[in-house]
């Protein structure tokens, strides 16, 4: 019933751009917030991005540059979620999930994966130098 689709990942040279989407279905999440989770070979699954109902935004604290790179938006008339990526980093190697939270109109600036109950298939991004 309740589905989140990604696409938008594949392979991508070092300085490249990428813009990640997420479909939702089945459920209309205008009043949920979404977010943008990877996970790189070897470690634990991390925030990047996640934007409320509202439209507020938040980027992870971590010291790759992910705010100053990447941008996420929302569309809710098409029920999607997007992150543009930016100057891509061979860091940036990962497999991205998108996320709906599990409640409406909650707090802004979720970062943690117990917030959301909503999750995609993840999308492979490969940076090579």
């Amino acid at each position: 019933q309740v589905q989140l689709v990604e696409s938008g990942g594949g392979l991508v040279q070092a300085g490249d751009s990428l813009r990640l989407s997420c479909a939702a279905s089945g459920r209309d999440f205008s009043g949920h917030s979404m977010a943008w989770f990877r996970q790189a070979p070897g470690r634990e699954r991390d925030f990047v991005a996640a934007i409320s109902w509202s439209g507020a935004v938040r980027y992870t604290d971590s010291t790759n540059s992910v705010r100053e790179r990447f941008i996420i938006s929302r569309d809710n008339a098409k029920n999607t979620v997007s992150l543009q990526m930016n100057s891509l980093k061979l860091e940036d190697t990962a497999v991205y999930y998108c996320a709906a939270e599990g409640s409406e109109y909650g707090r802004n600036w979720l970062v943690s994966q117990a917030d959301y109950h909503y999750w995609g298939q993840g999308t492979q991004v490969t940076v090579s130098s």
